[in-house]
């Protein structure tokens, strides 16, 4: 059994924040604008909850007792997180569609989108299993 999701809650996360050093002032400025408004518009609609950037500076924490702390998130790396939008759409589709829109990925940059679940899906399975466990 797959976790359940709330009925109309997505995140979108944008990847690649790196996608503007090689992309001309005049047109990173118009990317910009377009982004913006891409933001407002859909602020506007009651679609976008809330939406931060991401500083590119942190911690990993890992390890038993979260002993391993290293830097991160790594910068070089196309994967690591560049802000977020909470959406408050209908379904994932018209979460995928929004996704679709975002003015920066024609130059390179990632949207990921992930709905947002209800229960924590390893709570979940930790209940399951231990349901299922002999007493």
């Amino acid at each position: 059994m797959g976790a359940q999701t709330t009925a109309s809650q997505h995140l979108l996360l944008f990847r690649n924040s790196d996608w503007d050093k090689h992309v001309a002032p005049d047109e990173l400025q118009q990317a910009m604008m377009k982004f913006v408004g891409w933001f407002d518009g859909l602020k506007a609609q009651g679609k976008v909850l809330t939406g931060q950037p991401l500083v590119p500076e942190g911690k990993v924490i890992s390890g038993s007792k979260g002993h391993a702390v290293a830097d991160g998130p790594f910068a070089e790396s196309k994967e690591a997180v560049g802000g977020y939008f909470l959406l408050q759409v209908d379904n994932f589709e018209e979460a995928l569609a929004i996704a679709k829109q975002c003015p920066t990925l024609e130059y390179g940059a990632i949207v990921e989108v992930r709905p947002v679940a209800t229960e924590c899906p390893t709570l979940e399975r930790a209940k399951s299993q231990l349901a299922s466990a002999p007493s």
